[in-house]
């Protein structure tokens, strides 16, 4: 039996890396004997995780490979503090490393700065690496600006020195990987989700003292200057104009660097805005299953694929995303992309407007959103993506399940079965049937229909892209 080592956040550590591991590793479970490796004295929330397995402090892995070496060491890193730990581990002991985010510079500079008081090191490497535009940043970042430029330098070239290999969930990453260090083994695997139970929408809603009758926007996750309130919240001004009972749930933290609610003031939305702060996961699910549209937008890009976006795909809610980095590689009609541009906040809302007026369209665009996620995204799919790299890259051989079910069911649910290898090449056919054909459309209304085109609608996807050329021109939106 092949022994892998582990290392990642796991709850309580305030990561969204410590639910994809959690939710990962019963599946990993199958094929090796894991031994889990966490920050020194975190104590985890999750009782399957004592039951099944051995966990230890990271700090002592390179002892542990030392006295009895692993036969593969995983390194999960992302752009946040709770991955201090295992960085330090990285440095000591080279392995595979699962690169969450391209841009590590915002880690980068806790651990210089914030955690090691070495303020002169940080200066002098970011004009080494970036001359004297990566200079000027860095006095940016030390005096508390964090200015869109800090994701123009990656700082991610160190752990790339010590990986021996590189997996990443989107095309985007290993391009750049690849362009800083060719060579580096590399794979894209799938970020595996659990498909959400679907919650009747009268349901949450009850639950939460949410209107039925109301058009519900929401996001979700942490509230930072690069996910776009303010575009977003000018989209809704302009909405409540024809839908007076558009309401916008923000359901998170808010970073301390940014005044959310000031922005809410200013454009005079106080009352139809709602900041739940953060929330249980029941909860969570309840939000998702309330609203009529998700907005997922942010930029610049951190490179990072967004597990909360696979979960609002998988719920089947009609969701925008923003028309950058890996979100562009999401197949056609299962998301609306808005291009961060001039045009961001008429595309928002004439989306919202398609959606909330054409029922037809919003469910084709959620089935055809949880589809996509039920044969992409699958938990046993992606443990073998991670396996077979293994088994190519560590020479582990045979990689045929030591074990016939995951080492736990994950929040309750039975395992399913994975998609097809074939099919977690992202294929294009995953969403033809997601609404009818229809007859030839009048010509696409400017700004929203060259949006849907930028979803990378092609000629074998007139449906979607009828429907809404259809649509945009029987609410009008972008006639003179």
């Amino acid at each position: 039996m092949k022994r892998l080592a582990y290392a990642s956040p796991v709850n309580p550590a305030p990561s969204g890396i410590s639910d994809y591991s959690e939710e990962l590793l019963p599946y990993l479970g199958m094929y090796a004997e894991v031994t889990l490796y966490i920050e020194d004295g975190l104590r985890p929330t999750h009782p399957r995780l004592v039951q099944h397995l051995e966990i230890r402090p990271v700090s002592r892995l390179e002892r542990d490979h030392r006295r009895r070496p692993f036969d593969a060491i995983i390194y999960h890193m992302g752009n946040s503090p709770a991955h201090l730990g295992i960085w330090r581990a990285l440095q000591r002991t080279p392995g595979v490393v699962v690169l969450h985010d391209f841009v590590l510079h915002h880690f980068m500079l806790q651990e210089m700065v914030a955690v090691r008081g070495q303020i002169d090191r940080y200066r002098a490497e970011m004009r080494r690496r970036y001359g004297d535009e990566g200079a000027r940043v860095a006095e940016l970042m030390l005096r508390g600006r964090f200015p869109e430029a800090a994701f123009d330098f990656p700082f991610c070239e160190d752990v790339l020195e010590r990986a021996t290999g590189i997996l990443a969930h989107s095309r985007y990453v290993l391009d750049r990987v690849t362009a800083l260090k060719p060579g580096l083994a590399t794979a894209l695997v799938p970020m595996g989700v659990p498909l959400p139970m679907l919650i009747p929408r009268n349901e949450a809603c009850e639950r939460l003292g949410l209107p039925q009758n109301a058009l519900i926007l929401a996001s979700f996750g942490h509230i930072n200057p690069y996910k776009r309130l303010e575009p977003a919240l000018r989209a809704l001004r302009d909405l409540r104009a024809v839908h007076p009972d558009a309401r916008y749930l923000l359901v998170g933290s808010i970073s301390p660097n940014y005044d959310a609610p000031g922005v809410v003031e200013r454009l005079g939305l106080t009352e139809a805005v709602t900041i739940t702060g953060y929330v249980s996961r029941s909860t969570f699910e309840d939000y998702v299953a309330a609203a009529d549209i998700c907005l997922n937008l942010r930029h610049p890009t951190a490179g990072e694929t967004s597990a909360s976006l696979l979960r609002l795909l998988g719920a089947g809610r009609p969701t925008l995303v923003t028309a950058t980095g890996s979100f562009t590689e999401l197949p056609p009609g299962v998301a609306a992309q808005v291009d961060p541009d001039g045009s961001e906040s008429d595309l928002i809302l004439g989306y919202c407007r398609l959606l909330a007026e054409r029922p037809d369209v919003a469910a084709a665009m959620g089935a055809a959103a949880r589809k996509y996620v039920a044969h992409c995204h699958t938990l046993e799919g992606a443990a073998r993506a991670y396996v077979e790299f293994l088994a190519r890259h560590c020479g582990w051989g045979d990689i045929r399940p030591l074990r016939a079910a995951p080492l736990w069911d994950v929040e309750g649910r039975p395992p399913r079965r994975a998609a097809p290898r074939e099919r977690l090449s992202f294929a294009r056919d995953a969403d033809q049937s997601a609404a009818q054909r229809a007859p030839a459309p009048p010509p696409l209304v400017q700004t929203v229909a060259e949006a849907l085109i930028g979803l990378g609608v092609t000629g074998d996807d007139r449906a979607v892209l009828d429907a809404a050329a259809r649509a945009l021109a029987e609410i009008g939106f972008g006639r003179e």
